[in-house]
C-alpha cells in the first residue's frame, strides 16, 4: 500500500462496484469487529481451510478408514461459508430493498399457495418463505434486530448444513418423494446463499437467478417458441437445494476443492514476498527499455495475474506502484490507467492459474486443467503481446524513455534472491499440463506446491526479510475470507444450473440463438458475443463465464464449433465489461489510483486493448490458435496474427516506424484487416492472407525509408 494512500482510497473507491466485492482487509476487519465476532471468524476460517486441506490430501480415509460423499464435505464447507459471510457482515444499517424483497416474497408465496393449493394441506413451501420473508422483513430492515439476524442466520448455516450432512445420504435416497424436511431444508437453503451472495456480491448475479426462476415459473403461460418445461415449486427447490445437480454440484465442488488450494498458495506466495519478487522481476527486466514504466506493468500484470486470477485485485495490487510510475516518466494518467486495467484484466487468461474459471471450463468440458491452459497459451501471449507492442510504440511516438536509474536490483540480483519461488511455481505447471507423469490432481498439486513454497521461504526469505510460520498460517487462515466470494457464486451458480436443467431452459435458449442466427456460424458469434458482453455487466468474471456456458456456449458447439473454442470465445467476451463502459470495473478501478475520469479511461482501455474484441472470432475460426492442429499451422497462424496485431496497433497508436498522418492510420488499419482474416472463413483466404502480410511488409518499408530521409535531412552538413 502506497504511503500517500493512493491506494486505499482506490480500494475505497471501487469497493461499491467491483468485480467482486471487496471484503475488508483484515486489519480494517480487526479494528472495526468485536472481540466475539473476530474469535468467530478465525475458528470458521481456520476450520473450512483445515477441512478441504484434510480432503484433498484424503487423510480421513488414509488415517482412519472413512469414506464420505464429496457432497457431505461440500455441504460441510457451504455451511462454514454462510457462517463466515454472515459474521464478515454484520451490524449493517437498514436498507429499503430488505422490505421491498420481503414484501415481494411474501406475494409470491400467497400467489403459490393460491394457485397451487392442496385440499386440506398446507404447501411446506409457502410456510417456509412465509417464515423466512417475514423474519427478513421484520428483524434484517430495522436496525435494532440487524446483529440478532445476523447470529440467528450464523446459527441456523451451521445447523442446517450440519443436519443435511447427517442426513444427506437419506434425503437424497427419498428426494423423488419430497420429504418434507428435504423441501423445507433447501429451501432455507437456497434463501441463505442467496441472501448471503447478495450481500457479499451485491445484486447482480443474485438479481439473474430470480429473474431466471421467475421466467421459468410463467413460461408456461408465454407463447410456444418461449416456454420451458412446467415443474412443481416444491419439486424445483428440492432439486435445487440437494441434488447432484444443483446447489451442491460440480461448480461447487471446485470452488471449494481446487480454488481454495490455489488460493492458499497465492495468498502464502504474497506473504511470503513472491509479489514483491514478481514486481522486482518486471523492474529488471523491462524497466531499462524504452517506455520501460508501461512495460514493467504489464511485465508485472501478467506475472501477478498467473497467481491472482482476478483483474480488479491485479490492478490494486500492482497498480498502486505502476500507475504512478507511469505517470512520472512521461505517459498521461489515462494511458497509464488504461494499460494497467488492461494488463490486470489479461491475468484471468494467463496460464498457469487463470482464475476459478478456467478450473470451471475444465469440468465443465470434462478435460484436464492442463488441456485448458494449453489451449489458452497462445491467446494469451497474443493478448500481452498486442498491449507490449501498444505501450512500446506509444513510448517511441512521444518520446518517453527509460526508467530513471535508482539503485534497483539487476535482473541477477533478483533471480539470486528469488529463485525460490519459482520452484513450486514451476512444480505447478509441470503437474497440471502433465498430470499423467507426476499423478496429481490440480488441487494436490496446489497444496505440494504451498509445502513447497513454505519450506523455501523459510529457508532463504527475500532480500533480507524471512517470513515466520506464524505469518504463514495467519496467511493460510485468511483463505477462508479471501474466498469467500467464489463460494457463495459457485453455490448460488449451482441454484441456476439447477434451475436451467430442471425446467429445459438451457436447451430451449439454444434452439432460440439457432433460430436467430439462421445457423449461420459468423451471425451467431455475433450475437453470442454481444450477449455475454451484456450479461457480463456488473458481474465477476467466474459468474458471467458459468452464465454463458450454460445458456450460450451449447449454441455454438450445436453448429460445429468445437467445444474449447466454443466456451474460450463466452469467456473472453464476457470478460469485456472489464474493461468496456458502462461498468468497466478494472478501468474505474484504475482511474481511481490515477486521478481520471473512469468513463474516459474505460474507452481508451477499449482501443488500447483492442485485440480482446476480435481474438475470440479468430481462435474460432482458426483452430490451431487453440492448439488444436499440426505445428506448422500453429507456428504460422500465430505469426501471422502477430504481426497483423502490429499493423493494427500502429494505426491505433498513429505510429509505425515514424509518426503516421491520419490517412496512413488508415490504411495501416485496413491492411491489418486481410492480415488478420481466418483463411478457412472465405474462399482464397490464404491468398488474401498473402496479400495483406506483402501489404504491410510494403507499408513497413515504406515507412522505414521515410525515416531514413528524415534522418539525413535532419543531421548536420
Amino acid at each position: 500500500m502506497s504511503q500517500d494512500g493512493t491506494g486505499s482510497g482506490a480500494a475505497r473507491g471501487v469497493s461499491a462496484a467491483s468485480e467482486e466485492r471487496f471484503i475488508a482487509s483484515t486489519e480494517e476487519f480487526t479494528a472495526s469487529a468485536s472481540r466475539a465476532t473476530l474469535i468467530a471468524t478465525n475458528l470458521i476460517q481456520a476450520a473450512l481451510v483445515a477441512a478441504v486441506v484434510i480432503w484433498v490430501l484424503d487423510l480421513p480415509r488414509q488415517l482412519f478408514g472413512l469414506a464420505f460423499y464429496t457432497e457431505q464435505l461440500l455441504t460441510v464447507c457451504l455451511g462454514l461459508t454462510l457462517a463466515l459471510a454472515f459474521c464478515s457482515e454484520q451490524a449493517r444499517p437498514p436498507q429499503t430493498i430488505d422490505q421491498a424483497g420481503a414484501v415481494t416474497a411474501v406475494t409470491i408465496c400467497i400467489y403459490t399457495a393460491y394457485q397451487y393449493k392442496t385440499a386440506g394441506t398446507v404447501s411446506p413451501l409457502l410456510i417456509t418463505g412465509l417464515v423466512a420473508s417475514l423474519a427478513w422483513m421484520l428483524l434484517a430492515s430495522r436496525a435494532a434486530f440487524a446483529r440478532g439476524f445476523d447470529w440467528a442466520c450464523v446459527i441456523a448455516s451451521l445447523v442446517l448444513t450440519g443436519y443435511i450432512t447427517v442426513r444427506y445420504e437419506a434425503l437424497t435416497y427419498e428426494l423423488a418423494m419430497l420429504p418434507l424436511e428435504g423441501i423445507i431444508g433447501s429451501a432455507l437453503l437456497t434463501f441463505l446463499v442467496l441472501e448471503a451472495s447478495r450481500r457479499i456480491s451485491g445484486w447482480g448475479f443474485v438479481g439473474i437467478i430470480l429473474a431466471i426462476a421467475i421466467y421459468v415459473y410463467i413460461s408456461p403461460f408465454l407463447p410456444g417458441d418461449f416456454q420451458t418445461r412446467w415443474v412443481m415449486p416444491e419439486r424445483m427447490v428440492a432439486y435445487v437445494g440437494l441434488d447432484v445437480n444443483g446447489m451442491i454440484g460440480s461448480i461447487l465442488q471446485v470452488a471449494v476443492l481446487v480454488v481454495i488450494p490455489f488460493t492458499i498458495l497465492g495468498q502464502v506466495l504474497a506473504r511470503t514476498g513472491g509479489a514483491e519478487f514478481f514486481s522486482d522481476l518486471a523492474m529488471s527486466a523491462m524497466g531499462g527499455l524504452r517506455g520501460g514504466a508501461a512495460k514493467v506493468a504489464v511485465v508485472g500484470s501478467a506475472l501477478f495475474g498467473m497467481i491472482s486470477g482476478s483483474a480488479v485485485s491485479n490492478v490494486l495490487a500492482v497498480g498502486i506502484v505502476t500507475i504512478p510510475t507511469m505517470i512520472r516518466s512521461g505517459f498521461t494518467r489515462y494511458k497509464a490507467a488504461a494499460v494497467e486495467s488492461v494488463g490486470s484484466t489479461g491475468g484471468q487468461l494467463m496460464p498457469p492459474v487463470m482464475g476459478a474459471a478456467a478450473f470451471i471450463m475444465a469440468e465443465f468440458l470434462q478435460v484436464s486443467y492442463g488441456a485448458v491452459c494449453i489451449a489458452a497459451a497462445i491467446p494469451a501471449v497474443l493478448y500481452y503481446a498486442c498491449l507490449f507492442i501498444h505501450v512500446d510504440l506509444e513510448a517511441a511516438k512521444h518520446g518517453i524513455g527509460a526508467l530513471e536509474e535508482e539503485d534497483g536490483p539487476t535482473l541477477g540480483e533478483v533471480m539470486k534472491a528469488g529463485w525460490h519461488f519459482l520452484v513450486p511455481i514451476a512444480f505447478l505447471v509441470a503437474a497440471l499440463i502433465w498430470p499423467e507423469y507426476l499423478k496429481l490432481t490440480p488441487e494436490k498439486a496446489a497444496v505440494a506446491s504451498t509445502a513447497l513454497l513454505v519450506v523455501l521461504a523459510l529457508m532463504f526469505g527475500y532480500r533480507g526479510k524471512r517470513v515466520t510460520v506464524r505469518e504463514i498460517v495467519f496467511a493460510i487462515i485468511e483463505t477462508g475470507r479471501v474466498s469467500l466470494d467464489i463460494i457463495l457464486i459457485g453455490a448460488a451458480a449451482g441454484i441456476m444450473v439447477g434451475i436451467m436443467s430442471i425446467s429445459g431452459l438451457a436447451f430451449s435458449m439454444t434452439l432460440q440463438l439457432l433460430a436467430l442466427s439462421g445457423d449461420n456460424v459468423f451471425l451467431l458469434l455475433l450475437l453470442i458475443a454481444v450477449l455475454a458482453f451484456v450479461l457480463g455487466i456488473g458481474l465477476p468474471t467466474v459468474s458471467v463465464y458459468i452464465l454463458t456456458a450454460t445458456l450460450l456456449a451449447p449454441a455454438l458447439v450445436k453448429l460445429g464449433v468445437t467445444p474449447m473454442a466454443a466456451h474460450m470465445f463466452v469467456m473472453y467476451n464476457g470478460m469485456l465489461s472489464m474493461i468496456t463502459p458502462p461498468v468497466a470495473f478494472a478501468a474505474y478501478a484504475a482511474a481511481n489510483i490515477a486521478r481520471t475520469d473512469g468513463w474516459t479511461t474505460g474507452w481508451i482501455a477499449c482501443l488500447v486493448g483492442w485485440s480482446t474484441f476480435i481474438l475470440p472470432f479468430l481462435f474460432v475460426l482458426t483452430p490451431s490458435l487453440l492448439m488444436d492442429g499440426p505445428t506448422h499451422l500453429i507456428v504460422w497462424n500465430f505469426a501471422r496474427i502477430l504481426f497483423g496485431l502490429f499493423v493494427g496497433t500502429s494505426a491505433i497508436v498513429g505510429f509505425a516506424l515514424t509518426l503516421l498522418s491520419m490517412p496512413m492510420r488508415w490504411v495501416y488499419g485496413l491492411v491489418s484487416l486481410p492480415i488478420v482474416l481466418p483463411p478457412e472463413a472465405v474462399t482464397g483466404g490464404y491468398t488474401i492472407n498473402f496479400i495483406g502480410i506483402a501489404a504491410g511488409i510494403a507499408l513497413l518499408v515504406f515507412d522505414h525509408l521515410r525515416r531514413k530521409k528524415a534522418a539525413a535531412t535532419a543531421a548536420p552538413a
